[in-house]
C-alpha cells in the first residue's frame, strides 16, 4: 500500500483524480504526480488498462488506487465526494461517457465549483469524428504531422505514439489543467473544464512547418527539408555494424567541424548547394559505412559537430551524459525515465511503484475523508 503523498515537488498539496483509462490520461497524470500531486486513480473491478502486468505499468507510478465500479449505484456517488475534495479530476471516456455515468463536468462542478475538469480525447469533445474511435496514428494523420515523417519514397514512418498521445495529447492536457487550476486560484476565478484533443495539440506542434511553409521555406512533402531527412548534414546514416549515427550539424560552424572530422572536408561539395545534396549525402553516407558505431562516437564525442550514436531503449540509460544527470532512474527493479524538468526549490522523485489497482483504498478514504470508499465504512 502506498502512503499518503507527502513530496516536495512543485504540485505538492494539490490533490488529482484519475478515472482509469489508457495511454495519454494516464500518462498526464504521471506527469502531475511526478510533480507532487496527490494523485488517485480510480479503477474499475476487472482491470481495463493496458494489457500487461499493473506492475511494470510505469504510468501509474508515484499514485494511490482505489476500486469504484461506476455503473454501480453507489459508484458515482464516490466519485463525485472525491471530486469534492480534489483540485483536478481527469478523465478520457469518449464524448457523453462520463456525463451518462453521472460524473460528468456538470454534476463535478456543482459540488466543487473550483475544480479543474481535464477532459483527454483524441477527437475532441465536439465536431464530425468526436464519438468516433481512434488511435494516435489516426490522430496525427490528419493533422498533416505523419505525413511529414518518412522518406520521400517509402510510406510515412510511425513515431510510435509519441507525437500524439504523449506530446499532443498529456503534455497540452496538463498545460491546460495548469492554466486552468492558476485561474481557479486567483480572486474571482473558477474552475472550468478542459478539453484536450489530440488533433488540436499535435496540430499546434506544427505551427513553425506552418510558418515555413508559408514563408516559401518548406515544401510540403516528405524528405525534401531541412529538418524531415531531406537535407543531407541533418538525418541518420548507418555505420559498418549495421548501427547508425545521428547527424544535425546545420549551422555552419558545425558543419565545418562535422566534415572535418569525418574526413571529407576536401571532398564534399559545398553545403548550401541544393543540386548537389545527393552528391554530399552519398559521400557522407559512404564515410560513415567504414568504421563502427563505437568508433565514430569516439571521433564525434565532446565536440560541436552535433553528431551523436542513436541508441536503443536498452543503451540509452547508459550513455554517459544521461548516466552523469541520471536522467533514468531504477525503482522496484524497473529501469525508467526519471521525473522532469528539475526545480531547484521543490525537486521530484520516484516514491512509488505503479498503484496496484485497489491497493489504496483504506488510506485514501482516510486521508481524503471519503469513507464511503473505504469497507470499513460501508
Amino acid at each position: 500500500m502506498t502512503e499518503a503523498k507527502t513530496g516536495t515537488g512543485p504540485l505538492a498539496g494539490v490533490r488529482v483524480v484519475e478515472l482509469a483509462g489508457i495511454g495519454p490520461g494516464p500518462f498526464a497524470a504521471m506527469l502531475l504526480a511526478d510533480l507532487g500531486a496527490d494523485v488517485v486513480r480510480v479503477d474499475r473491478p476487472g482491470g481495463g488498462g493496458l494489457a500487461i502486468d499493473p506492475a511494470y505499468d510505469v504510468t501509474n507510478r508515484n499514485k494511490r488506487s482505489v476500486l469504484v465500479d461506476l455503473k454501480s449505484p453507489e459508484g458515482p456517488a464516490r466519485v463525485l465526494e472525491l471530486a469534492e475534495r480534489a483540485d483536478v479530476l481527469i478523465e478520457g471516456f469518449r464524448p457523453g461517457v462520463a456525463e451518462r455515468l453521472g460524473v460528468g463536468p456538470e454534476e463535478c462542478l456543482a459540488r466543487n465549483p473550483g475544480l479543474v475538469y481535464g477532459r483527454m480525447t483524441g477527437w475532441g469533445q465536439e465536431g464530425p469524428l468526436a464519438q468516433t474511435a481512434g488511435h494516435d496514428i489516426a490522430y496525427i494523420a490528419v493533422t498533416g504531422a505523419l505525413g511529414m515523417i518518412g522518406s520521400p519514397d517509402g510510406p510515412p514512418a510511425v513515431p510510435a505514439n509519441l507525437v500524439g498521445d504523449y506530446a499532443g495529447g498529456s503534455l497540452y492536457l496538463v498545460i491546460g489543467v495548469l492554466a486552468a487550476l492558476r485561474h481557479a486560484r486567483t480572486p474571482g476565478g473558477a474552475g472550468q473544464v478542459v478539453d484536450a484533443a489530440i488533433v488540436d495539440g499535435t496540430a499546434h506542434l506544427t505551427a513553425m512547418i506552418h510558418g515555413m511553409v508559408a514563408a516559401g521555406g518548406w515544401q510540403d512533402r516528405r524528405g525534401a527539408n531541412l529538418l524531415d531527412g531531406g537535407c543531407p548534414f541533418y538525418g541518420t546514416y548507418e555505420t559498418s555494424d549495421g548501427r547508425y549515427m545521428a547527424v544535425g550539424a546545420l549551422e555552419q560552424q558545425f558543419y565545418d567541424t562535422f566534415v572535418t572530422l569525418l574526413g571529407i572536408a576536401d571532398e564534399a561539395p559545398a553545403r548550401k548547394d541544393l543540386a548537389r545534396w545527393g552528391e554530399l549525402r552519398e559521400a557522407v553516407a559512404a564515410r560513415f559505412r567504414t568504421r563502427t558505431r563505437a568508433e565514430w562516437t569516439e571521433v564525434f564525442e565532446g565536440t560541436d559537430a552535433c553528431v551523436a550514436p542513436v541508441l536503443s531503449l536498452g543503451e540509452a540509460p547508459h550513455h554517459p551524459h544521461l548516466a552523469a544527470r541520471s536522467t533514468f532512474t531504477d525503482f522496484g527493479g524497473i529501469t525508467q525515465p526519471a521525473p522532469a524538468p528539475r526545480f531547484s526549490a521543490t525537486p521530484t522523485a520516484v516514491t512509488s511503484g505503479p498503484a496496484r489497482p485497489g491497493a489504496d483504498t483504506e488510506s485514501v478514504a482516510r486521508d481524503w475523508d471519503v469513507p464511503g470508499l473505504s469497507a470499513k465504512g460501508a
